[in-house]
Order: C-alpha cells, then sequence, then structure tokens
C-alpha cells in the first residue's frame, strides 16, 4: 500500500508540476522527502521473505533489478525467520 499511495502522489504532483509551472518544486521535495521510507519499506519487504536488506541495491544494477522486483513480488515465508515474526501471522 506505500508503493501504491507513493505512486499516486508522486504522479499527481508530476501532472500538477506540467500544469503550472510554479509547482514544479512539489515533485523533487515529495520525492527527497520520501526516499529513505521507500527503502526502509522496500528493506522490510525483503526481510519478510528471508533476504538481506542489501539486495536492494540490485536496483542500481541493470537486468539485475529484474531480479529484485521477482523478489519484492513473493509472498512473506510461514513463520518467523531470521528478521522477526512473519507480520501476516499477527
Amino acid at each position: 500500500m506505500f508503493v501504491l499511495v507513493n505512486v499516486l502522489v508522486m504522479v499527481v504532483l508530476a501532472v500538477l508540476a506540467k500544469a503550472v509551472s510554479v509547482l514544479g518544486i512539489l515533485y523533487p521535495i515529495y520525492a527527497l522527502a520520501t526516499l529513505l521510507p521507500t527503502y526502509a519499506a522496500g528493506v522490510r519487504r525483503l526481510h519478510d521473505i528471508g533476504k538481506s536488506g542489501w539486495l536492494l541495491l540490485l536496483a542500481f544494477v541493470p537486468l539485475a533489478c529484474l531480479y529484485l522486483v521477482y523478489l519484492l513480488a513473493q509472498d512473506s515465508q510461514a513463520g518467523a525467520n531470521a528478521y522477526g515474526p512473519n507480520p501476516k501471522a499477527l
């Protein structure tokens, strides 16, 4: 849900930036403000499937980011793993 809302807000801000040039500064401000929470959500998602958060750095490698998309689309591990309990089990 975090990614969905974040993408929707960024699309709206991009459209507003194109329509009204004065609002063009809102998009980069929002992007910078949500940069750290976006990475934190990605790391948490990787931890849910039992993978290291360092795999998020694959986003910067061409074609390796496809493997990252595959990992992020997987369902959480059943039960607890090395990173804590399954949040769906609570």
